[in-house]
Parts: structure tokens; sequence; C-alpha cells
């Protein structure tokens, strides 16, 4: 199921169709309450609600921070080591990615992702 989705939403991108769509208020609650029960079909909620999301350039919000801090501050030392790997990657990725033009990159996403759906389609039917 996964795999099939991935493919869906690889096609949108190729085609346009990702960055031509705005979704009105009756297509966010359909597109919730599909993503939300697509997410909960294959175990994996953050990716699907991701691109469930895309369409409707919503702000980011710190969610877990503060529905499970309790359980972040028991691991605070992972969550620090974590910290400084996502700032040094961010610093070395902006300085890579920069030179690369956003629409060559979301191109070779989208084959990337390509690639995947169709591995885990294939793989999911043995």
């Amino acid at each position: 199921m996964f795999g099939a989705l991935l493919v869906i939403a690889v096609v949108g991108e190729l085609t346009g169709w990702v960055e031509r769509v705005r979704w009105g208020r009756r297509a966010a609650w359909f597109a919730g309450a599909l993503s939300g029960a697509f997410g909960g079909l294959v175990g994996n909620q953050g990716g699907i609600r991701s691109a469930a999301m895309l369409g409707f350039d919503a702000p980011k919000a710190p969610v877990y921070l503060a529905t499970q801090w309790r359980e972040i501050a028991a691991i605070w030392p992972l969550v620090a080591i974590a910290a400084a790997g996502v700032v040094a990657g961010t610093a070395l990725g902006a300085r890579v990615l920069g030179r690369i033009p956003q629409r060559v990159f979301r191109r070779v996403v989208a084959v990337l992702l390509l690639l995947l759906g169709v591995y885990m389609v294939l793989a999911g039917g043995r």
C-alpha cells in the first residue's frame, strides 16, 4: 500500500500537479482523513501525512515536544547528539544542495521515491 502511495505521489510531482493544486476546506478534511487511514494501514503516519499537507502550506508545529516532553527529556543525550547531527548535516547539505537547481533536486528525489515505491509494490506481492 505504501509503495503504491509513493508512486502516486511521484506521478503528481513529475506531472506538476502537486505544484498547481491548492486544497479547499472540504478537501482538507478529506485529505486528512485519507492520510490518517493510509498511515494507519502502513504503520507510518509521518511520510503520508506530510505528503497530504504539502498542498496546504501549513506552518510547522512542535507537536511532539508539546505532547511528549517528559520522554524527550529522559533521553536528552541522544536528542543533543541527534540535534548536532542535524545542524552539521544541514550546513553541509545547504552547501551541496545550493549548487543544484531546485527543479533538478525535486526530479531526482521523485525518481528515487518512484524506484522505492515500485520496489515496495513488487516486494509486497511476494
